[in-house]
């Protein structure tokens, strides 16, 4: 199963934010660490409901992490921020495979 790498950020008097360099748009926050992967999994599984609708491009497929490292806007946003591995099968994928 595909895995996509998330960033989670957390400021001292706030929860824990994570976001998906490869899904814009895509993101959760959870109160606890404990919550973080069923939080971020529940974002990615909302965010390919509509995304060939709304974005008119199959849900975006993970990139590895040398290919996020390549990218200035990774490297950037990833500043301070705590990597976050997260199992997604996208649609995409699962349609292509039957």
């Amino acid at each position: 199963m595909p895995s996509y790498i998330a960033l989670v950020h957390k400021d001292p008097d706030s929860c824990y934010g994570v976001q998906f360099p490869d899904v814009p748009g895509v993101f959760s926050a959870a109160d606890e660490i404990e919550d973080l992967v069923a939080n971020a999994v529940e974002a990615l599984e909302l965010g390919a409901e509509d995304w060939e609708e709304t974005h008119g491009s199959p849900f975006p497929l993970p990139r590895t992490i040398d290919q996020l490292r390549d990218d200035p806007d990774f490297r950037e946003a990833a500043v301070d921020a705590l990597l976050l591995i997260v199992p997604f099968d996208p649609p995409s994928r699962r349609a292509a495979a039957e």
